[in-house]
């Protein structure tokens, strides 16, 4: 049993990891024009824009990674306490537990950005957005996976 539930939570962090990266590249078209902007430069990490114009592989390297270690975080979570997480269908319950993570991780995520970063609210929403996409694409296949 332990066995089966170690492979669903790497099936399931590497399903968000794709989830994830999908739409961030998606993402990434629509909003590329702020990435562009030069008054903005200073606010990208040196991992992702070391010099002006596309990231490096180590970058794309680490964003896999990260969201490999997320999706094992937010797998587990689901599979701890999925017998609470409301909802009568396994679509019902993924979407329930994907607004949750929205509520626990989008939101408070997009307040900090917009509290400390300077970066255009636009682009901000942009991500609360995509976040919010993600985390119920993502909760509807935790959903499926733990059933």
């Amino acid at each position: 049993m332990q066995k089966n539930v170690n492979v669903k939570l790497i099936i399931a962090a590497l399903a968000y990891a794709v989830i994830s990266q999908i739409i961030h590249i998606a993402d990434a078209f629509l909003t590329m024009n702020f990435y562009l902007m030069p008054q903005y430069f200073s606010v990208w990490s040196k991992l992702m824009m070391p010099t002006a114009g596309s990231p490096p592989p180590q970058f794309y390297i680490f964003s896999i990674l990260f969201a490999l270690i997320s999706g094992v975080i937010f797998a587990f979570i689901y599979l701890t306490m999925m017998k609470v997480v409301p909802g009568k269908t396994q679509l019902q319950k993924g979407l329930a537990y994907g607004v949750i993570l929205f509520l626990v991780n989008g939101i408070p995520g997009f307040l900090s950005l917009y509290l400390m970063i300077n970066l255009p609210l636009v682009l901000i929403i942009y991500w609360l957005i995509e976040n919010l996409v993600i985390f119920l694409i993502s909760g509807v296949v935790f959903a499926k996976l733990f059933k």
